[in-house]
């Protein structure tokens, strides 16, 4: 792409000698399927082009003048003799001059006098005046939407143009596997308190569009930059390092403050991680801009992780390095002291579960190996299972999702049972009649798949058998279920008498099941007056001590 051009895409100035923002993903901001391409999407683009196309010509037009100010300029045209004389005079001054750069110099033995001092990042930041970035930020509120964000990001570059690569290897932050407790907070721990809470407090008040589209580029350029980094380097020791710490440092302060900016770019991580590019080397990107978004959200926090990286855990593509950077970000952020209720009680986002069915069915394989295929990373997903799997299963029972929810994960659960893997066959059966008494609906379902899943099955009704005193209350309740499961059993009974008559091939699975089918039937036939008569005696008891605890506050 001619380097002129570019700029018409980028939302930043570039040219052929500094190019430290180019136009990587820029124009497809408008096309691509993660935004939709809408009017209110059509002008937010032109405007970012409008605000670069006026700054381009500015610095254009100066670079012209510096580039056009010798002695010819003041050379009038044709005319007369004087004219000609002052023309061969500039002709032998300008030989001189190229015949004087040939020569080789002298090295001069001091330069420090031409070079810019060069500071750590804290250093700047530290310099940043809170009053005058305040008193600027207000200004901005009388710009256009777009060009709010082209000035913030140009007042971090000039604040932070003393700062070196030296002072702040960010490539190294996503290259070298640094600890994700080490770059979490990376750049925005170098940045003052007041600094940041005047920016945040402004970033709050941009449009969602804006601010989705501003996180969608800088996470192109920043993935850009990474997989040029020896050009990159090279860029950053001509001084134009200062654009990329202005970037993280913007990028870093949207992300916490408006984390659901995230959700749009989420489709598109997956894609160039997952599908399109296959570079598991963008993974510490990834988990570096979730994390900034979980500081926000914990919610946000860990459906990013769900939808993007856990998949690739279990992928066989995926390295060690890679599974051990996002299970540091899972762990991360269930170590914050509130992810349980902030979790369980907010499982869903953009109608979408934080835990979907299928991540939650990777979460089991991996959680609950065969012993033969234990690693070292086995006990950390124990660690972070028992919660994933309660906000996995969270939600509110009988609602119409949930019930989706319930059926796609009893479905799940009867295929890992049938698996051969006896330590992940208990705890899937574990949770298959969880479920069952949860939704009644899902017996109907298991009836439907029974045969498919006849091992699973043959598990599970050996469970109910050998579990029956702690699960027969909750399946009996309400007492309408223990008529739904007395069904589902004898829809069970008849299909195992059927292959069994017919001596197939699987025909001893049928007979183990239908020894638990009886054993199961005697019990509903002899106790299913005791159990409803528990079960209102149960409501009963629970009414009784309401209204006793209402007498006491009556009374006191």
């Amino acid at each position: 792409m001619d380097p002129m051009e570019s700029v018409q895409y980028n939302g930043f100035e570039t040219s052929e000698e500094n190019s430290g923002y180019d136009d990587h993903g820029w124009k497809e901001v408008v096309e691509y399927n993660g935004f939709e391409t809408s009017d209110a999407n059509y002008h937010e683009y032109n405007a970012w082009k409008e605000v670069v196309h006026r700054k381009r010509n500015q610095k254009q037009k100066q670079a012209d003048q510096a580039a056009n100010g010798d002695v010819s300029d003041k050379i009038v045209p044709d005319g007369n003799k004087q004219v000609e004389d002052q023309r061969q005079a500039a002709k032998l001054v300008a030989a001189d001059v190229e015949e004087e750069h040939k020569k080789p110099k002298p090295r001069k033995k001091n330069k420090n006098k031409n070079k810019k001092t060069k500071v750590s990042l804290s250093e700047a930041a530290a310099k940043i005046d809170p009053s005058h970035l305040a008193e600027f930020l207000v200004k901005q509120e009388l710009e256009p939407g777009t060009s709010k964000l082209v000035e913030f990001l140009e007042y971090f570059e000039t604040a932070l143009s003393q700062v070196s690569y030296v002072q702040f290897p960010w490539l190294e932050m996503f290259n070298n596997n640094c600890p994700l407790s080490t770059v979490i907070d990376v750049p925005l721990s170098y940045i003052p308190e007041p600094v940041y809470k005047a920016s945040a407090d402004w970033i709050d008040q941009l449009p969602d569009i804006s601010v989705s589209t501003f996180v969608k580029w800088a996470h192109k350029n920043i993935r850009t930059d990474l997989a040029e980094e020896q050009e990159v380097i090279i860029n950053c020791e001509k001084d134009e390092f200062h654009e990329k710490v202005a970037l993280h440092v913007a990028l870093a302060m949207v992300l916490r403050r408006r984390p659901h900016s995230l959700i749009f770019l989420l489709p598109a991580m997956w894609t160039d991680i997952s599908a399109k590019y296959r570079k598991l080397d963008e993974v510490p990107l990834t988990v570096w801009m979730i994390a900034q978004a979980s500081q926000g959200d914990l919610s946000v926090g860990l459906y990013s992780c769900a939808h993007t990286l856990l998949p690739l855990v279990g992928n066989k593509k995926c390295n060690s390095q890679s599974r051990d950077y996002i299970l540091q970000l899972v762990e991360n952020i269930l170590s914050n002291p509130e992810a349980s209720t902030i979790l369980v009680n907010g499982t869903v986002i953009e109608g979408k579960r934080l835990i979907p069915p299928h991540v939650f069915e990777d979460l089991l394989r991996l959680t609950f190996p065969p012993s033969s295929a234990r690693v070292k990373d086995t006990e950390r997903f124990e660690s972070i299972y028992p919660l994933l799997k309660e906000v996995a299963l969270a939600g509110a029972p009988g609602s119409e999702t949930m019930k989706q929810v319930t059926q796609q994960i009893l479905t799940s659960t009867l295929k890992l049972a049938g698996e051969g893997n006896a330590i992940l066959a208990n705890e899937a059966t574990s949770i298959a009649i969880w479920l069952l008494a949860e939704d009644a609906d899902c017996f109907n379902l298991w009836d439907s798949v029974y045969e498919e899943n006849l091992e699973a099955s043959v598990a599970l009704l050996k469970k109910l058998v050998d579990e029956w005193k702690e699960r027969s209350l909750k399946l009996s309740s309400p007492p309408s279920d223990i008529l739904t499961l007395k069904r589902t059993i004898k829809s069970f009974r008849i299909k195992n008498e059927k292959a069994i008559t017919e001596g197939r091939a699987d025909a001893s699975l049928y007979i183990d099941a239908d020894k638990s089918c009886k054993v199961i039937m005697g019990r509903l036939s002899r106790g299913s007056g005791c159990l409803i008569n528990t079960a209102i005696t149960a409501v009963l008891l629970a009414t009784a001590g309401a209204a006793a605890a209402n007498m006491m506050v009556s009374f006191l």
